[in-house]
């Protein structure tokens, strides 16, 4: 099977590849890591260069930075911006929080925040999941009690994924408790600094500071930082997963990672085992299912709706991560294990490689777990 993209297309393409190769500078691509001590300002710097040229937030609505485009140029976009190494925006700037303060927000909210989000001045994060509602988020406890021209917030989000350097986060608060749970969720926006808001690192399993709890005490917050509707919640938290799910497989990412991996193998001959060569051959065949995969999805999702094989691109995207991430483990062997070395002890990316393996762990569950993927595919795609 052989998608043509049309001399348009190619066209489009190119200049992507053209910017992000020659205009992104090399310092900003790369080398820049979630542990490293200047990766906020290298993700901040970028996302203001792309901005500047328009390509911060494609899919926002055009009076607001977006572009009018198709999806398919939205894919070449995302795929070339992977394959340079270029930090792609802030998603919880450029596909959660702002698509829905555009959609649902007053005029004051779209006036206040959508330049400074797209621009990355603010920095935002996720008050989504809970010790007990995680999957299943409509069972959130938080509350939030208006109280005059205040809202007073209570409770605890966990998983905040870069909370560290958050300006503000978006809340899921219940508002309404005497509802089905769904109907009495409303959405809060607050400043990180606020009095009572906390903030606690978890350590993951590959030994970074990724993710936090945020606790909520006695959080007061004017009543204009609700974003559209009392107890609507639920509708911008459908819609902005919605969104969280774009660009979902990290195709171009994969296959640049692919790259590296097996020319590290070229490097140190252990692509001279027979059996890690047939490994490297069998994910790249995937890997170029994906991609046609992702190239037909792409090309027949207008109308804002996906194309049901986007749960396939989940799937299969997150397996390929990881399988990508377990080769680079076999390639370097018991290097990989010396996540902590410094100092030149062992290369770079091979003390990287074992804690990114770990790290990819989650791939499988965020985004919406491959399970419930595979539940939507034999659904959705199968008739079953």
């Amino acid at each position: 099977m052989q998608l043509q993209l049309t001399e348009e297309e190619r066209a489009f393409r190119e200049e992507m590849r053209t910017f992000f190769t020659t205009e992104v500078p090399q310092e900003l691509r790369e080398s820049v890591h979630r542990e490293d001590d200047d990766f906020k300002e290298a993700v901040v710097k970028t996302q203001q260069l792309l901005n500047a040229k328009g390509l911060a937030v494609p899919s926002w609505p055009k009076e607001y930075g977006g572009q009018d485009w198709t999806p398919l140029q939205k894919h070449i976009w995302h795929e070339e911006m992977q394959l340079a190494g270029v930090i792609p925006p802030l998603a919880f700037n450029a596909n959660m929080i702002g698509p829905v303060i555009a959609n649902f927000g007053s005029d004051e909210m779209k006036d206040k925040f959508l330049a400074k989000t797209a621009n990355l001045d603010i920095w935002w994060c996720q008050g989504f999941s809970e010790p007990n509602a995680g999957s299943d988020l409509a069972s959130l406890t938080t509350k939030a009690v208006r109280d005059g021209d205040d809202w007073v917030i209570n409770g605890q989000k966990t998983w905040t994924t870069l909370g560290q350097y958050a300006d503000w986060i978006f809340v899921l608060c219940r508002t309404n408790p005497d509802v089905k749970k769904q109907a009495g969720i409303s959405m809060i926006l607050v400043p990180m600094g606020t009095e009572g808001v906390t903030l606690r690192p978890i350590q993951l399993i590959d030994g970074g500071h990724e993710v936090n709890e945020v606790f909520f005490e006695d959080v007061r917050v004017p009543a204009e930082n609700l974003v559209g509707e009392e107890n609507a919640g639920w509708t911008y938290a459908k819609f902005l997963l919605g969104n969280e799910r774009v660009g979902v497989a990290p195709v171009g990412a994969t296959k640049r990672n692919l790259a590296i991996a097996k020319e590290k193998a070229q490097e140190n001959g252990a692509l001279d085992n027979p059996v890690l060569a047939a490994k490297f051959v069998e994910v790249e065949n995937e890997l170029l299912a994906l991609e046609l995969t992702a190239l037909r999805v792409a090309a027949n999702s207008e109308g804002g709706k996906p194309h049901p094989a986007s749960s396939v691109l989940k799937l299969k995207g997150t397996e390929l991560q990881q399988a990508v991430s377990e080769l680079m483990v076999d390639v370097f062997g018991t290097n990989a294990l010396a996540s902590g070395a410094t100092g030149g002890e062992v290369p770079q990316e091979a003390a990287r490689s074992g804690p990114a393996y770990l790290n990819l762990r989650k791939a499988s569950i965020y985004g919406g777990s491959n399970e419930v993927q595979r539940q939507i595919i034999a659904g959705g795609i199968l008739g079953l």
